[in-house]
């Protein structure tokens, strides 16, 4: 899902009007969690990143740099756009739901795996940035913005970064899919794309 750190208690209560009453009640609106997220997303409050353990991608991220350009690039329905062709062109190289994680140790160790092919390396979260840079064994380091929440969290990366780590990680990469991706990259000046991930508690 696309993410913005200054959303209005309006711009909240909008978003959740509009959603299919059973895919959203009124009862999951409100409990504690939800109500936290809003609330840090107002305050510019923000939880303490723990990056330890296992998380599993559920999909493209797409992250609006400023509320102008969320604006200008029309909102919500943009970044759905963006997010569903982002999700094509990542399936093409072999990341989707089901085939991708990251597993993130204390000793500031990493491995990723996208199929059948686990890569590793060493990371480190700067706190003061909000910036996780990864680094594999044999690819230079590339960073990440996190955006992080309960258990969820978003590595956003700017276009040329996320065309290096997706040309190393995706084994069926191939010129036309990487074309399309920066593309798609550079249709909005400050957005910035990467992957949703969900920890994996068991």
């Amino acid at each position: 899902m696309y993410s913005l750190k200054k959303v209005g208690i309006a711009a909240i209560i909008t978003a959740t009007s509009v959603l299919p009453l059973q895919a959203q009640s009124i009862t999951d609106i409100f409990n504690l969690d939800n109500i936290s997220k809003a609330v840090n997303s107002i305050t510019g409050k923000k939880e303490a990143v723990n990056l330890i353990g296992a998380w599993n991608y559920t999909g493209s991220a797409v992250e609006f740099e400023s509320s102008d350009l969320l604006r200008q690039a029309g909102g919500t329905v943009a970044s759905l756009a963006v997010e569903n062709k982002m999700n094509t062109q990542l399936a093409k190289v072999g990341i989707k739901p089901g085939t991708m994680n990251f597993t993130f140790n204390a000793d500031s160790t990493f491995t990723s795996t996208v199929g059948k092919r686990t890569m590793s390396g060493s990371y480190s979260y700067n706190a003061s940035t909000g910036k996780v840079t990864l680094k594999y064994l044999k690819l230079l380091g590339t960073s990440a913005k996190v955006d992080y929440s309960s258990g969820e969290m978003a590595l956003l990366f700017d276009a040329d970064k996320l065309l290096k780590i997706l040309a190393f990680m995706g084994s069926k990469s191939t010129n036309t899919t990487l074309k399309t991706v920066s593309s798609i990259a550079k249709t909005y000046d400050g957005m910035l794309l990467g992957f949703d991930m969900k920890k994996n508690n068991h």
